[in-house]
Formats: C-alpha cells, structure tokens, sequence
C-alpha cells in the first residue's frame, strides 16, 4: 500500500509541474470532443465531452464514450466510469439516457430533459460503450464480432481508459471509482483486477483506482440461479409444483441440464413473457411496434439460463416504452453528428443492446475469486441490490455473499432516504451490501433518490445514515 500511495503522490507531483496548461495536441483533441450542444437538450453550466478511444490501431477497434464533468466544483470530485452489461448493452442507452446521466430521454419525445438526480452532482461522470459492436463502437475487423468475450472486453475496457487519460491527463490524479448493473457484475470486477495488477508495474499509465460497486450484479451462476427460482416463488410468480420440479431435477453447480430439468425451466420462463422479469411490479409497454426483441448470444453466463430466449429479453425502465424514444433519438443524424459519433458510417442502427454479437467466447462461472482479491488488497467494494428485480433478485446476491464468507462487522439493519427506509444494509469485512426497496433491476431508474444517495455516499466511503433523523 505504501508504494500505491506514493505512486499517487508522484503522480500528482507530475501533474501540478507540468499540467498547468495542457499541451496543444491534448487541447485539440479535447476542442474536438467538446459537445457544445445536443438538439433538444436543455441548457447546462457543466462541459461535456464525447468521441472515441482506439483500444486496438491494428484492428480498428473503438470505443465510444460520453463524458460528463461534474455539476460544480469538478476539481475536488472524483472520476466515475459506468458499465452496463448485457453482455452487449449500451451504457449510453440505459446509463447515461435512462438511469443516472444528467440527460434522461423525454417520455414520448425522442427530445432530452435534466435528470435532477445525475450523479455527475457528485462525480465527473464516464460512460462507455463496451464491447466493440456495442452501441456507436466499432472494430474495423469484422472477425473481432466472433471472438469477444470477458477477457477481451476487460483488456479493451483497461486500453480505453490508458488512452482516455492521455487525452484527458487533467483527471489523472483524480480519485478513480467504477460502477455498473447486471452483467457488469463480470465487467467492472474483471476490469478493476487488469487495473488492480497494472498498477503494481505501472509508471504513467498508473491509475487512481479507489473502489467499485456493482447493482444487481450477475457474480456467481450457480447462486444466481438458485436464487431465481427463490425469488419466483416466494413473490407468487411460480406454483408450487414448478418450484418442486426445479428443485428437484436442476443442479445449479453444473452447465448442462437434463429434459426434466429443461421442461420445468420452460414452464419458469413463461411467466417472463407476460410480466416485466427486471420489475416485478411494473407495467409492460403495449404500444404497437414495441415488439420484445430477443438476441441470443452463445456461450455467455450464467451457462445454464443463458439458453432461454426469455433470459435475453432486455429491461424497459419506469416507462416501460421509454426505449422506444431513445432509439428514435440516437438514430437521429444530427444527434450522432453532435456526438461526434457514428463516424464510420455503420451498417445497422444504434441499438441498446448489440444485434451485430452473436457469440460470447469465454465467461467464468464465478467472479467470486476475483472480488476476494481485491477486497484484501483494500479495494473498496459495496454491492447493492433493487428489491423488485427477478433477473438477478436480491435472493441470488445474498447467496452469493454468503459464498465470500466475510465476517460481519455491522448487522442488518434499516437505512433511511427522506425520513423513509430506502432499504437494509449490511457490512461485511471488506465489502457493503445495501437493498433498495421498491426498485427493479435498473436501481438508479426505480429509485433515483435512493441511488444519488447511495453514490455519494459510496464515494465519501460513508456508511448509510441508520435513523430517519
């Protein structure tokens, strides 16, 4: 611990000396990133920033981001990168337009309004659109699409952020955390063990890495799945009798099924079809021409799940047709030459989750081992989970704690937003676990409140206030 900290004060060292005016291939880079305006955006006083980071010059492979600073006093605010999963979904889509970005997609109107809940109020704010073939990023290598996986989605993820503090060095010193939701919970552990292990070598690329937290984050399969049908069935979702037959014929700690165990999953799935399987209790969008699209990709985690066209549906938010409105928007030519995106001239539409991947090369059936390490290398690392989801409920994540086997420092107890409970917390040795009740998988969506809350206090490394006073 002793060489990170000096590692960070050299760094700052180096930054103070020698960043005071940023360089004129640096300045030109950031002038052309700028986003001065975007149509039917509102008025802000913050900058804003987008384009891409070529993560592989022999491919041609890049990744697009929107970059955000924070509301005021940008200096003193740490540096948040946001992940969503998928694996194959956009973090600009459902992050930054739909859940936590200070833009959110007006109901009805492919237009913008202000998200009086952003969590660029207490961070600069990072989205990216991860892996190549998601979203705006592209690879000029059409054979990149087949060979995706974690292990390349990490080690592109980690080039990014290399190539995005040498464009933008000024935030190099700054307090650097991830975030994330749902397949994240393979994405940002992943990517902060290739920082975690860089670091121990690294010089100027060296990163400030502080923390993580993850929402409603796939971690472990076997646990995951277990708790599905947990979930299921003790909100009424499944009868007994398909409870049974699951418990009965499904082993969760192995990847193949049998037919008995298939037919009762069957049977599961097809309550997901006429209810939200990311909010239980939300309605579904009956508009005409909102059709539920459903891309399989092979070979992703959870193994077992994964093989279920119903796994794949994707998430509709508060406004279950609110995708709808997104689409319609960043399809629009001069959104995107706003942006500075779409400069390739794709071959398909932006999407939210990725039509152009098929295929998933590798996925380990547990990132447990993974966030144990960098708990003992002093990461810090809360967790939190909507109450309301029944795609990765908060059943599956208690389970899959438990499997770390921390001790326990605070005992559950209630934790307060507005005079309210917003939820329970827990503290393990290493590790903060916090329920959001009443929201849906997309935490930040169902409870903006709640989420700003528990950014900023994941950010200041404060527990939860404990009383409604």
């Amino acid at each position: 611990m002793g060489e990170i900290f000096l590692s960070s004060l050299l760094i700052l060292f180096l930054f103070t000396a020698n960043s005071i005016e940023l360089d004129y291939e640096v300045s030109t880079h950031q002038a052309a990133d700028r986003v001065t305006k975007l149509p039917g955006q509102p008025p802000v006083k913050f900058r804003q920033y987008s384009g891409y980071i070529t993560v592989n010059q022999s491919h041609g492979r890049a990744l697009f981001y929107w970059f955000f600073e924070a509301q005021d006093e940008a200096s003193k605010k740490p540096l948040l990168l946001w992940l969503n999963g998928g694996p194959g979904c956009s973090s600009i889509g459902y992050g930054e337009a739909e859940e936590l970005g200070p833009f959110l997609i007006r109901k009805g109107i492919p237009e913008l309004k202000l998200n009086e809940f952003s969590w660029n109020k207490y961070a600069n704010l990072l989205f990216v659109e991860s892996p190549v073939g998601v979203g705006f990023s592209y690879t000029n290598t059409s054979s990149d699409l087949q060979h995706l996986g974690d292990a390349v989605t990490a080690n592109d993820s980690y080039a990014f952020l290399v190539g995005w503090f040498k464009r933008f060095p000024q935030y190099k010193p700054f307090e650097f955390y991830i975030a994330g939701e749902s397949y994240a919970g393979h994405y940002v552990p992943q990517l902060a063990n290739k920082i975690f292990d860089a670091n121990k070598e690294a010089k100027e690329n060296y990163i400030n890495f502080k923390g993580f937290m993850i929402g409603n984050a796939l971690m472990d399969d076997e646990t995951d799945q277990t708790g599905m049908i947990d979930y299921a069935w003790d909100h009424a979702v499944i009868s007994d009798q398909v409870y049974r037959d699951i418990k009965i014929t499904c082993n969760f700690s192995i990847e193949h099924d049998n037919d008995s165990c298939s037919a009762a999953l069957d049977r599961y799935f097809q309550v997901y079809n006429i209810i939200d399987m990311y909010s239980l209790y939300a309605p579904v969008c009956v508009e005409k021409n909102t059709a539920k699209r459903f891309t399989m990709i092979e070979g992703v985690a959870p193994k077992l799940f994964s093989k279920y066209r119903e796994w794949h549906q994707k998430p509709a938010g508060y406004d279950p047709c609110v995708e709808t409105y997104t689409e319609i928007y960043f399809n629009r030519p001069d959104v995107q030459e706003a942006l500075h995106a779409n400069i390739t001239k794709l071959g398909y539409n932006w999407t939210h989750c990725s039509d152009a991947i098929e295929k998933w090369n590798d996925a380990p059936a547990s990132v447990l081992p993974i966030i144990r390490k960098l708990i003992n290398g002093g990461i810090r690392v809360w967790v939190y989970s909507g109450d309301t989801d029944g795609r990765i409920p908060v059943t599956s994540t208690r389970l899959t704690l438990r499997k770390l086997g921390l001790n326990t420092t605070q005992e559950w107890k209630p934790w307060y937003n507005r005079q309210q409970v917003g939820g329970w917390t827990i503290i393990f040795d290493g590790l903060t676990f916090i329920t959001v009740r009443g929201a849906g998988h997309q935490v930040p969506t169902f409870a903006p409140r709640q989420a700003q809350q528990i950014v900023s206090h994941f950010l200041a490394n404060q527990q939860l206030p404990s009383s409604s006073f």
